[in-house]
């Protein structure tokens, strides 16, 4: 028998709460919050992750780790020791394990001016007791989870800032401590994991090109130059942005800045066809940044809504 997948969450931080959507319903249009969480008083959230059974929130501040109920009770807390005073500069990062019984948080330690290095720390999932504790060696301002569909594991991807970029890559295991590896991809963004677990999607942190991997060894399958997309190189940029509209079909997002000093930035949405590696025209999506369509892998995505929810939309490409 084929388990059930849990529902997908996805959070937004509106008004000093915590709004936590269901997107496995298939509803399009406007989203409203199924659950509505509310940190502690005077914490201010950069990320968070609600639980499938929208009974629990996690979430990081600059300095801790926190775990509520959606009545609000505190289930564990975990503090970043010692307090940063420094304000700007990095930002911690969190994510759920697909079996939910696990916390991952990045720690931007080096920047926080709390030591050489980062840190991953896996939490227990109920209790907070820690249960590895990885140093990194790099400084970033910040990481973004990126947690395979299928076989569960985590990608990390460090922001150095204009150092560039690390991946790393945590196999879970059922019993004993993961497994950490550092993927061999230089200086690339990871973007997005293809919704069948097949692939993963890199932009060049110089932003010259796009690359596809084959998971889980990072092979690359295929790269797209600026020149690809019919656009001039000296003037064209890949966005670090974009994703998988389907497990076929990616989103790549060109931009580049206008010719003229009354000019804004521009950018666009281009399909890529990721089983023969060629380009397929482009998507036109009425957005304020590059960075505000997110794909979801089955025909869909997100954009910002005007009252701060979430709108899904579908095509047929």
């Amino acid at each position: 028998m084929i388990p059930v997948r849990p529902p997908k969450v996805i959070t937004r931080h509106r008004g000093g709460s915590i709004c936590g959507y269901v997107l496995n319903s298939g509803e399009l249009g406007t989203l409203e919050p199924v659950a509505v969480f509310r940190p502690r008083p005077g914490d201010e959230v950069v990320e968070s992750a609600v639980w499938p059974g929208l009974d629990r929130v996690v979430y990081v501040t600059l300095n801790s780790v926190v775990c509520l109920t959606r009545a609000g009770e505190q289930v564990w807390t975990g503090e970043f020791e010692p307090h940063s005073d420094e304000s700007h500069g990095h930002w911690p990062g969190c994510a759920l394990a697909l079996n939910g019984r696990s916390v991952w948080v990045y720690r931007p330690d080096a920047m926080a001016g709390r030591g050489n290095a980062d840190q991953w720390v896996v939490h227990d999932a109920d209790s907070g007791a820690v249960l590895v504790r990885r140093e990194l060696e790099t400084a970033g301002h910040g990481a973004g989870h990126h947690v395979h569909p299928v076989d569960g594991s985590i990608y990390l991807d460090v922001g150095e800032g204009q150092d560039g970029s690390v991946v790393f890559r945590a196999l879970a295991e059922a019993d004993g401590e993961p497994a950490f590896v550092t993927v061999p991809w230089e200086d690339r963004c990871l973007i997005d994991l293809a919704p069948d677990g097949q692939q993963a999607m890199t932009v060049d942190h110089g932003q010259a090109d796009v690359a596809f991997h084959r998971h889980p060894t990072g092979e690359v399958l295929f790269t797209l130059p600026v020149e690809a997309f019919g656009y001039d190189p000296d003037e064209t940029f890949v966005e670090w942005s974009g994703g998988y509209l389907t497990p076929d079909l990616a989103v790549v997002t060109l931009g580049g800045e206008g010719q003229d000093e009354d000019e804004d930035e521009w950018f666009r949405y281009h399909l890529v066809d990721v089983r023969t590696g060629t380009v397929r025209g482009e998507i036109t999506v009425e957005v304020s940044s590059p960075y505000e369509l997110v794909p979801l892998g089955d025909s869909t995505w997100l954009t910002d809504g005007p009252d701060g929810n979430p709108v899904r939309w579908s095509c047929s490409p």
